[in-house]
């Protein structure tokens, strides 16, 4: 590739070191794509550089160098002339020559001695061509019509987690041309199938431009999950339509807007999964694409000898203990927000996040205050994960107001009391006791009490993107990673899952059937708990990995939604959305501010017999059988959820709940193969009824 001469021009100019990025300058007018101008404000901070070099080439225009003339406490700065939307760009710091290399150096990595170009922290757009990263300005603009945010409240939430990709792929009714893409998750085929399940909120796996980590790419595999973002401000152009990409960042930003209007059109609210702990830069022989290059002491975290404090596992730790880094993740979030209409995050490894100038979390953080004290941010849902790998990493239930913690309390629980303790049974040995998974279906009050937050800052879930399916959960004792290339060293080794007897495939009918049920008791504990819920896109239709629990590198059938409705995937389809649909029943029949007002609410626990849950009931594993009755002073309907943990059926005495609930119940659902058959019989308190193996029963008054 031969580059073309270019132009140079450095001089003082009337640029402002705000805001950082590409912008209109002050005293222009406009701001659309089609605005007549081209000239723009160009800021970076590059505090590891004393003298910074925009080098950028308009559409249809040949490449040009100029030194931004200003530095203002770090961030340099100036007025370019000729950088209309479209154009590429990229910083370097100044060189003697104004001049580039004859071929820039693949992945934007330092080789043979050439010198890199710099994305823009704040870059909207990232162009990848001959392996060469730029920058890309784009606009704006873009019909929303009467979008909005849909404001939904934590108490009506059900999460699903997908990946845009993984999504549409092999959806039958979507066209070819938009599997796999931004337009692909926005068809009504797939749609339907999200309003139609019942779920409230799609929270996408990273859409930020990321690129493969180098010992991925030597297997010849992708980083498909995309936690390795390398532009905090950048659409992931992978997932967008071919006719997308081709035209250029901006109709993939056009892509994605058009995918959120959508969403939004049917109720469904746009949560992003983003990646600020780390960046794509990894450790110090990883490439330089950003910000290692413009000033790494003040992006990074690094201890007294200069070496990176890795805090997440991948190489480097994002430094929040310089305001410099908050306002970059502070910035990149309203932007999210203020462009593109999104409705909330969950931040991966949020920990690191939350770690002072000693690396020690803290609740009180100024990246924290920030959020809170932000008009814009403060009024989204925020989802930390409550933990990382460094030293004082696990957090959960320390997070402080306005934000909602992924509970692995609930998650280990409910994996433990239904597989786990299953397994032990079967072979005959003892399981555990109840207190656990009462603890979990509570929605883990206690945890989240000393932060000053209620049972809805837990996010239940039993799967996520990480781990088994719910289908493998219930079908593999082991991990079985070895397509990863990593020689099944990768994963967690501690799943808490059970095979019912054989590893994987099987056509034992007696096995199915005993899979069926534990798929149901752990979806059906996922909907009665209180709290937030979360789906893993494909558990509702028995989705499986064949038995492979980090998936993280395969971009392929493994991992895409299998849309062919055997008689497992129908079955788990219909009792899913059953759950679904029941959960919106009762808290319909709730006030609006249950289960958080605890003077009113009521959550009273019972054994077997009808009785009030002693002690000793409590921790004695021989005792798998409880009751919970649930419900609001204020409600118009209460709820008893029945479970038996054991591997017998149990003749239980329903309970005497006084004034607070009438005293017929009537069953709702049974997660036992007899469903249809006993569901609509009606119990009066103190009447029998039968809780089969192994069950959920959920009746209303």
């Amino acid at each position: 590739m031969v580059m073309p001469l270019f132009d140079t021009a450095s001089a003082m100019d009337a640029s402002s070191a705000v805001p950082l990025g590409v912008s209109v300058p002050r005293a222009d007018s406009g701001g659309t794509r089609h605005h007549a101008g081209a000239r723009a404000n160009v800021a970076c901070l590059a505090p590891g550089v004393s003298s910074l070099d925009i080098v950028y080439c308009p559409p249809g225009g040949r490449w040009r160098v100029q030194t931004l003339a200003n530095v203002t406490r770090g961030v340099h700065h100036g007025i370019v002339e000729d950088l209309p939307y479209g154009s590429r760009y990229g910083f370097r710091p100044t060189t003697d020559a104004h001049s580039l290399p004859a071929k820039p150096a693949p992945g934007n990595a330092n080789a043979s001695g050439r010198q890199p170009l710099l994305l823009d922290p704040y870059g909207r757009g990232v162009d990848q061509r001959d392996g060469f990263l730029t920058s890309v300005r784009t606009a704006t603009d873009f019909d929303w019509g009467t979008d909005e945010r849909l404001h939904l409240p934590w108490r009506n939430t059900i999460v699903y987690e997908a990946h845009v990709r993984g999504q549409s792929m092999l959806h039958p009714d979507v066209p070819e041309e938009l599997r796999g893409t931004y337009a692909g998750l926005a068809h009504p085929a797939v749609v339907e199938h999200l309003t139609s399940l019942g779920i409230t909120s799609v929270q996408l796996l990273p859409v930020h431009f990321h690129i493969d980590e180098p010992h991925l790419q030597d297997l010849g595999l992708i980083n498909y999950w995309g936690y390795n973002t390398a532009a905090f401000f950048a659409l992931h152009p992978g997932y967008a339509t071919r006719a997308a990409r081709e035209e250029g960042p901006q109709a993939v930003q056009d892509e994605f807007k058009a995918m959120v209007k959508a969403l939004h059109a049917a109720g469904l609210e746009v949560i992003l999964d983003v990646v600020y702990n780390h960046t794509a830069e990894g450790g110090p022989d990883g490439p330089v694409l950003s910000f290692r290059g413009l000033g790494e002491d003040t992006y990074y975290r690094v201890d007294g000898h200069g070496k990176y404090i890795d805090t997440t596992g991948c190489g480097n730790s994002l430094n929040f203990a310089d305001p410099r880094v908050v306002q970059l993740v502070t910035d990149s979030l309203r932007y999210w927000v203020d462009e593109f209409h999104i409705d909330g995050f969950r931040f991966d490894l949020a920990v690191t996040l939350c770690r002072d100038a000693a690396n020690e979390f803290d609740p009180e953080h100024p990246f924290l205050t920030a959020v809170a004290a932000d008009p814009v941010l403060s009024e989204v849902k925020l989802i930390a994960e409550p933990w990382d790998i460094g030293y004082g990493g696990w957090q959960t239930g320390r997070f402080p107001p306005g934000w909602v913690d992924w509970n692995d309390h609930f998650r280990d629980a409910v994996r433990t009391f239904w597989l786990a303790d299953r397994a032990a049974i079967d072979a005959g040995g003892h399981g555990g006791t109840m207190a656990k998974l009462a603890d979990a279906l509570s929605g883990s009050a206690s945890l989240f009490q000393a932060s000053g937050r209620s049972r809805l800052a837990s996010v239940n879930f039993v799967t996520a993107h990480d781990g088994f399916t719910m289908n493998d959960l219930v079908s593999y004792d082991r991990k079985h990673n070895e397509a990863n290339g990593e020689e099944n060293r990768d994963g967690h080794g501690d799943n808490r899952s059970y095979n019912h007897g054989v590893e994987g495939p099987t056509e034992n009918g007696v096995i199915l059937e005993k899979r069926a049920q534990s798929r149901r008791n752990l979806m059906a504990s996922l909907m009665v708990s209180l709290g937030v819920p979360m789906i893993t896109a494909g558990d509702e239709l028995a989705r499986t990995q064949q038995g492979n629990n980090n998936a993280y590198c395969q971009d392929n059938a493994l991992t895409w939604l299998d849309w062919t409705m055997t008689p497992e995937a129908h079955e788990m389809l219909r009792s899913t959305k059953r759950y679904i649909r029941l959960r919106k029943e009762f808290l319909a029949a709730q006030p609006h501010d249950f289960p958080v007002r605890d003077e009113q609410s009521y959550l009273y626990w019972f054994d077997q017999h009808g009785q009030p849950m002693s002690a000793d009931r409590w921790n004695d594993p021989q005792h798998r059988v409880m009751q919970l009755l649930l419900g609001d002073d204020g409600g118009d309907l209460a709820g008893l959820v029945v479970v038996n943990g054991s591997a017998s059926d149990v003749l239980v005495t329903l309970p005497d709940a006084g004034r607070k609930a009438p005293s017929l119940f009537e069953l709702r659902l049974t997660t036992s193969p007899r469903h249809k058959q006993r569901q609509g019989i009606q119990v009066a308190s103190g009447e029998t009824d039968l809780a089969e193996a192994n069950s959920i029963s959920i009746y209303r008054t």
